[in-house]
């Protein structure tokens, strides 16, 4: 054999060790494992099966009893995350959604100057009540499927009520707070 067959050769082989030496580091630095269980777990809904026992009401759980003693220092500041679509001043100024003032006992779709999509009416009667307020605020989609409001909703029961609490206080004359009777009605 000559020189050049014995350099081409050893190049082979050493290409060869190198080939296999860089799969065997590579497995022992990848675990091809398989994975037991997911990185991000996804919650589904589970629905109960045909005859199962009384269904759970759907929807957000009742306000009406936490309203009395709701916080509303802590509804002011919650709802300054709608602040950003909406005034709460008197006589302000309509922003991507109406002004509030004065939301509570209004007719839905009713505030002067803002162009509404004429879903709110669809649900729920044609006034603002603490119940159809806290429902809307849950879910706005689900309440009025063309709502413009783009918000996904505020699910914490204790957090509506101190909304809708501070909704009430913009007034001039405040909503009477929901009797014993609306209340048990409520739930």
């Amino acid at each position: 054999m000559n020189m050049r067959s014995n350099i081409a050769l050893s190049a082979l082989v050493c290409a060869g060790i190198i080939a296999w030496l860089s799969g065997f580091v590579s497995r022992q630095l990848v675990d091809p494992a398989e994975i037991k269980t997911d990185a991000v777990k996804i919650e589904v809904a589970e629905t109960a099966p045909a005859g199962a026992g009384e269904a759970k009401k759907a929807g957000p759980e009742p306000i009406l009893a936490l309203l009395k003693d709701a916080d509303v220092a802590r509804g002011e500041k919650v709802a300054k995350a709608c602040a950003a679509c909406h005034t709460f001043d008197k006589g302000g100024k309509n922003g991507v959604g109406p002004n509030l003032y004065g939301i509570i006992g209004r007719k839905k779709q009713s505030h002067e100057g803002f162009a509404y999509s004429g879903s709110l009416t669809d649900t729920g009667g044609d006034t603002w009540t603490y119940t159809e307020i806290s429902h809307f605020i849950y879910k706005p989609k689900a309440y009025a499927a063309g709502t413009k409001m783009t918000y996904a909703g505020l699910k914490k029961t204790a957090d509506r009520a101190a909304v809708v609490a501070y909704l009430r206080t913009l007034a001039d004359t405040p909503a009477a707070l929901p009797t014993d009777a609306e209340i048990a009605a409520d739930k």
